[in-house]
């Protein structure tokens, strides 16, 4: 979100390195109380027969793995929650009032309902990367896999669609 803000008002764009690395920082940071909250079932998934990996506590996986479409959602995903982000400005007192917290909310969870089974629904860069950096750190029992060979598509996507839905909003306003 920090780039496709960036490009949309031309502004701070020497802080999106530092916005994002602090994302992602703060990313990681919280997937240590999910690890602290889980170790107990993490334990006892180790000692069943049928032990399952433990990524999908922490970060986003996709249903069906095909890369292309993966990306494809995440940019249509991102894009449906920056594009109105801008025009909330032009709202006046809405941020005063606390509606700005439901109008932002709500269409998180609009995306995660329509789209969230191809992808997990990253819609951000430190979503998709900062827990899936702790999943490969932590010592969890049976983790399974990081699947470092997907963890570009949660990064990638977000960052094409919030500059594409800084464009767009450009364009139409």
């Amino acid at each position: 979100m920090p780039l496709g803000i960036a490009v949309q008002t031309g502004e701070n764009r020497d802080k999106v390195p530092v916005y994002i690395a602090g994302q992602i920082i703060g990313a990681m940071l919280g997937a240590v109380p999910a690890w602290l909250t889980y170790h107990s079932q993490f334990a006892a998934n180790r000692a069943k027969d049928t032990a399952t990996p433990t990524l999908g506590v922490f970060s986003t996986i996709p249903e069906i793995r095909t890369p292309v479409t993966n990306l494809i959602t995440e940019i249509i995903a991102t894009i449906a929650l920056v594009l109105p982000i801008p025009a909330f400005g032009l709202t006046t007192g809405l941020g005063e009032s606390g509606a700005l917290v439901l109008v932002v909310t709500l269409p998180v969870v609009g995306i995660g309902l329509s789209l969230g089974g191809p992808t997990g629904y990253a819609i951000n860069p430190a979503r998709g990367l900062g827990p899936r950096i702790d999943h490969s750190l932590l010592p969890i029992p049976n983790k399974g896999t990081s699947d470092r060979g997907y963890s570009w598509v949660p990064v990638v996507g977000p960052l094409i669609g919030g500059v594409l839905a800084a464009w767009i909003y450009n364009l139409a306003f």
